[in-house]
């Protein structure tokens, strides 16, 4: 971006590209619907003596894809501080439309989804002889793609407090690649970029 725009420091290019990711997400985006796997996943560097969910460095991320006849169709992300039912269950009623099938394991976090308008479909791990990768591949699959593209494209020098601008690009990218008319995508984020609030390179950074 520096050298293409011809800008001398690389703070503003690196303030560009995350004022496209910003608008890389449009308010009031359609939902997903239909079939839809959910889960968590930790993002970030390997810890020392650090045992199930208690982490200082790494970073929580919900995740939904939307199934489309087994194959993955539109994903949705989000940083959350706990997987519990105040985190995720917000996150479900923004990105997913009522009477979906979601389907989650049987974290107690998702519980009072039975209580909403879904239908939920819980896959208890723990009882289970099988992998969590198998009872849910398609979140799964998802996940690791992310954390992919995190290590390979930016070398894993993505921090915590920019994290969420990244999945943002991710997921844009991501619900586009079958598009046949790649200019498109050029396209929408100009639209998006000129009917979405600005946000400043002090807004970025605090």
């Amino acid at each position: 971006m520096q050298h293409t725009m011809g800008f001398q420091r690389y703070e503003t290019a690196w303030t560009w590209l995350h004022k496209l990711r910003h608008v890389m997400i449009r308010p009031g985006r359609d939902r997903l619907n239909g079939t839809v796997e959910a889960d968590e996943t930790f993002i970030g560097g390997t810890e020392e003596d650090a045992k199930g969910r208690k982490t200082e460095t790494k970073t929580l991320v919900v995740i939904a894809v939307e199934i489309e006849e087994k194959k993955l169709g539109r994903i949705r992300f989000k940083v959350i501080p706990d997987a519990s039912a105040d985190s995720l269950i917000p996150f479900i009623k923004e990105n997913i439309r009522p009477g979906s099938v979601i389907i989650t394991d049987g974290r107690l976090g998702y519980a009072p989804l039975k209580k909403e308008n879904y239908e939920h479909v819980v896959k208890n791990i723990s009882q289970s002889k099988q992998e969590a990768s198998e009872l849910l591949p398609h979140v799964h699959l998802v996940a690791s793609l992310i954390k992919r593209w995190l290590l390979g494209t930016h070398q894993g020098a993505v921090s915590q407090k920019y994290l969420a601008g990244y999945l943002d690009e991710y997921a844009f990218r991501f619900n586009r690649r079958l598009s046949i008319h790649r200019g498109k995508l050029f396209y929408r984020l100009v639209r998006q970029a000129v009917s979405t609030t600005p946000v400043s390179r002090q807004e970025i950074i605090s």
